[in-house]
């Protein structure tokens, strides 16, 4: 059998209020190859809803899924992982749609990073479930804009209720790094006394909305070294720390010509 067809025979075993229970039997050890061997380990770690598209995620990394766009359809994309893979790919096409060349020096996935020294998360008083909130923080990091993030932030509503501060924080945190990364900024990094951001090589910030702000407020704002930005201003307040950089970041967003 192969583990498809496993899995759906595990899956016709009871029904209802009837228990049943499914043994399948194996050779010895000796006589299962390497491959063979993990794809058993797979099906018998995976049993929980959504396990057949767990398994199938898991038998292309085991197989490689060769190449997925091309003449040859043999490579093999274990090195790297399957996720990993699809990754790099769509950061390559999105890049080459528009005319440039793929940053490879940028962290996959990841985004800008942002610090603002407060809790951002979804605290487990809210959602008790591990898997479920995994799902959620996936779905969260993976927001392709504000209007997929507000729409994530409503569906939360409607099933869990309304969210705890620490969420909230987690929405608007997400909310900036969408922002940065439109702004070419790859480090954010802010306290209750101010901050610095620290820019991409290219940026589409121009260099004179800059220079302006410290013109006008000296004592404020301030450049350090070549591509980092600080200001000093006081933000105890959590709120006051996002407020502060949504309206800098609106005011260094270029304006349409």
């Amino acid at each position: 059998f192969g583990r498809a067809q496993l899995h759906q025979l595990r899956g016709r075993v009871g029904r209802s209020h009837h228990q049943a229970y499914a043994y399948l039997l194996t050779p010895t050890r000796q006589k299962v190859s390497a491959d063979a061997e993990k794809r058993l380990e797979a099906i018998a770690n995976t049993q929980d809803l959504g396990a057949g598209f767990v398994l199938a995620t898991n038998d292309l990394e085991i197989r490689g899924a060769g190449e997925l766009l091309g003449e040859g359809q043999s490579g093999q994309i274990q090195a790297v992982g399957f996720t990993l893979y699809m990754e790099m790919l769509e950061r390559a096409v999105k890049a080459i749609r528009k005319g440039t060349q793929p940053n490879l020096e940028q962290p996959l996935g990841g985004g800008p990073e942002i610090n603002l020294r407060l809790p951002a998360l979804i605290p487990e008083d809210y959602l008790p479930d591990v898997h479920a909130r995994l799902i959620l923080y996936k779905r969260i990091a993976s927001a392709a804009d504000e209007e997929g993030l507000k729409d994530l932030q409503v569906e939360m509503i409607d099933r869990f209720g309304l969210l705890p501060e620490p969420t909230k924080n987690l929405m608007r945190l997400t909310s900036l790094k969408l922002h940065a990364e439109k702004l070419g900024i790859k480090k954010v990094d802010a306290g209750p006394n101010g901050g610095k951001l620290e820019f991409e090589a290219e940026t589409p910030v121009d260099p004179l909305t800059l220079i302006k702000l410290i013109q006008g407020q000296p004592k404020r704002y301030k450049f350090e070294g070549a591509t980092q930005f600080r200001f000093l201003v006081p933000m105890e307040r959590p709120d006051e720390r996002f407020n502060t950089l949504e309206a800098l970041f609106e005011r260094l967003t270029p304006q349409p010509a």
